[in-house]
């Protein structure tokens, strides 16, 4: 056996898979950069919504976070503690407020679509927040605020 030709071999052994993955990877970039370019939306258009409930959220002395319905005026939960997706959420949303100049008074919208999402939306600012990208456990402390309201409004009867 010719010892020289032995690393020779190796070599155009592997040369053609990374020919082959080099390849692969120009063409992703391209074809993902043409997608790109051709203006084509990557999100998918929002499901119909089943509920919107107008919120606004009010920091307590103790510490708490009172969420009012907009609509009435009545409190339908408090949230203490830690809680940390809904307060790192809302702080979000209250930084771009603060930066805007706008204040507290503007209800947020929380929205329930019919695909059983669920997306918090500032109108005053335009910013919106896809809950259901935070994971189930994360979304369903929203969820829980359109049931509690619920539960509200059937304890207070219908409105006259």
């Amino acid at each position: 056996m010719n010892t020289a030709t032995a690393p020779k071999q190796k070599a155009d052994d592997l040369r053609w898979p990374i020919v082959a993955a080099g390849s692969l990877a120009i063409a992703s970039i391209v074809l993902v950069g043409a997608f790109r370019l051709s203006g084509t939306p990557i999100s998918t258009p929002d499901a119909a919504a089943v509920t919107t409930l107008e919120l606004r959220f009010l920091d307590r002395d103790d510490g708490s976070i009172a969420v009012v319905d907009a609509r009435d005026g009545r409190t339908i939960e408090n949230i203490v503690g830690q809680n940390g997706f809904v307060r790192g959420t809302l702080r979000g949303l209250a930084r771009e407020r603060r930066r805007q100049g706008i204040g507290a008074e503007p209800p947020f919208q929380l929205v329930a679509r019919a695909d059983g999402r669920l997306t918090l939306i500032d109108p005053s600012t335009g910013r919106r927040v896809d809950l259901e990208s935070f994971g189930p456990t994360n979304s369903a402390e929203f969820a829980r605020l359109l049931t509690a309201a619920d539960k509200g409004r059937l304890a207070a009867g219908p409105r006259s």
